[in-house]
């Protein structure tokens, strides 16, 4: 891959330290040299370095905007795009032009970045010996680990072909598990799936002791506090965090026991990620939880999260840049129902009468600024481990009774057992990931050519999941 985009984060407790290298970490100056044998000389300064590597999935090109709030979401179709709209190519699927070219090559070489810098961390483990007790060096490799596989992942989700067609044996991406400057073969789909599952299984022994095991979810420390060593575990790839995404990896690949084993492990000590209160979702007014985050296996925290959200859903924006969708199109997707915690508490027609139509408030500030909650964007919910085990129960009414549980702590009445699993399931993907990216992985997984127009009342676009490899990566091949 193209390597001139590789940049080295390194967070510490007072400051962001940025550095820029090819191929060894820190290694461009002597005092550079000093520097790295410093940081790797105390767990606190290993955990900096590791902080960094978080800080750069929480930025805007990555899990900060691109591939939560708005490029993938949009691809998805969720929101009303109209031909005078500065993102429209994205929504008609113009991969050839700008802005559309532009983001894709953003996330592929953010993403290839931060797998860089992961791996060069996980030499560093092993170079700079003694800081770590064994234990919390288990911990440390496995979260790096896990967060390759994690991005590797989510590269193939977006990039890579349909799986769930004959494309899976097509060459799809790269897989790095070394810093060494070096352009790595493209690999079948399959391939590369078995690589992702080689690093989640090996950090979910690494991970064995994590405290998360037994603390579960424990809020300790305001997110506002400059002590990042104290953030809680479903901010970090936790144990749990590693076998609900090998349960969403498999369901991926069409392995339905695998996927109904692990998401029935997180099930099994689902009270570890309580779901959100009916306080909470209806009557908490200035402090709302909106993301539901007690129910995060894993999440970032990005401090430009107000930031991008006056940038893309503040109601003061106009028609042609907010991402607000049409309200025949919300209505339809929550199926009218204002019980709904998702539709009551993130959907609101502004009381400034900016907007006659409901805009998005799921990333809007709030009132107190110690919640820890601040800041928060889920990746992984429990929600969503319901739902793999929904789609992996060999028994219907299994798989609704699962839909079910979800239903009952979302406000909603249980569905009877002779539904139509398949399409419940997603209607319950389009409710409950707004604004998470979720969606448009679920129908190029489920190989959903049509899909509902975000820019018209009614109706289906054809959708296209051919995203093409950037030209920084195809001028190579």
């Amino acid at each position: 891959m193209k390597t001139n985009y590789i940049t080295i984060v390194l967070v510490t407790i007072a400051s962001l330290f940025t550095y820029s290298s090819c191929t060894k970490f820190l290694d461009v100056q002597p005092e550079d040299k000093v520097l790295e044998t410093e940081l790797f000389s105390s767990q606190r300064g290993i955990q900096s370095v590791l902080n960094g590597l978080y800080i750069n999935l929480a930025g805007n090109n990555l899990y900060g905007d691109n591939l939560t709030l708005s490029t993938v979401e949009i691809l998805a179709q969720r929101y009303n795009i109209p031909s005078t709209h500065s993102l429209t190519k994205i929504a008609t699927y113009a991969y050839r032009d700008n802005p559309t070219i532009g983001r894709m090559e953003t996330i592929w070489s953010n993403a290839y970045s931060s797998i860089l810098n992961i791996n060069t961390f996980i030499e560093n483990l092993d170079k700079y010996k003694g800081a770590l007790d064994p234990e919390t060096e288990n911990i440390f490799r496995g979260e790096a680990i896990a967060m390759r596989a994690f991005l590797h992942f989510d590269l193939l989700r977006l990039y890579g072909p349909r799986y769930s067609t004959v494309d899976s044996t097509k060459q799809s991406l790269p897989y790095y598990v070394s810093s060494q400057n070096t352009i790595n073969p493209l690999l079948a789909a399959n391939d590369f799936l078995d690589n992702v599952l080689s690093d989640l299984s090996t950090a979910e022994n690494l991970l064995q002791n994590d405290e998360v095991v037994t603390t579960g979810v424990n809020p300790r420390t305001p997110t506002g506090s400059t002590d990042f060593l104290k953030t809680d575990r479903n901010y970090r790839l936790n144990y749990y965090a590693v076998k609900g995404l090998k349960a969403r990896v498999f369901l991926y690949r069409g392995n339905k026991v695998d996927a109904l084993k692990y998401a029935k492990e997180i099930i099994t000590v689902a009270s570890k990620f309580p779901w959100t209160t009916t306080t909470n979702a209806l009557s908490e007014k200035q402090n709302p939880d909106r993301v539901f985050s007690t129910e995060m296996l894993f999440g970032v925290m990005s401090t430009q999260l107000y930031n991008r959200y006056t940038s893309l859903f503040d109601p003061a924006l106009t028609d042609a840049s907010i991402l607000a969708p049409i309200t025949a199109r919300l209505n339809t997707v929550y199926e009218n129902n204002e019980n709904d915690y998702r539709f009551n508490l993130n959907w609101q027609v502004p009381t400034t009468g900016l907007k006659s139509y409901k805009t998005f408030y799921k990333y809007a500030d709030i009132v107190d600024k110690d919640r820890v909650f601040r800041f928060t964007i889920p990746l992984l919910k429990v929600s969503e481990l319901y739902y793999i085990a929904a789609e992996s129960e060999p028994v219907a009414a299994d798989g609704i009774a699962h839909l079910n549980i979800v239903r009952a702590n979302r406000g909603l009445l249980p569905l009877a057992s002779t539904v139509n699993i398949n399409t419940e399931l997603q209607k319950e993907h389009q409710k409950e990931f707004f604004g998470e990216g979720q969606l448009f992985f679920y129908y190029k997984r489920r190989n959903v050519t049509s899909i509902p127009n975000g820019s018209a009342s009614s109706g289906n676009v054809r959708v296209n999941y051919d995203v093409p490899l950037p030209e920084s990566e195809s001028i190579y091949r």
